[in-house]
């Protein structure tokens, strides 16, 4: 799965919450934690588990 794919899935405001934090690849997401993408304005719990799927489809996962 590309990273452009997986933007094409989230809310138009988790998108913009992602790129105002520079979060432009897999790594940098993963590198976060669910608080802490919680803490963003315009991500909420419905983006959460499109996140996490996503994640997993490239094995990975979010930070503990």
């Amino acid at each position: 799965m590309e990273y452009k794919d997986f933007l094409g899935k989230l809310s138009n405001p988790a998108r913009r919450a992602l790129e105002n934090e520079g979060i432009d690849n897999f790594d940098k997401l993963a590198s976060l934690s669910k608080k802490e993408l919680l803490s963003l304005h315009g991500i909420g719990p419905k983006s959460l588990p499109i996140i996490i799927e996503c994640l997993s489809k490239v094995g990975m996962k979010l930070r503990e």
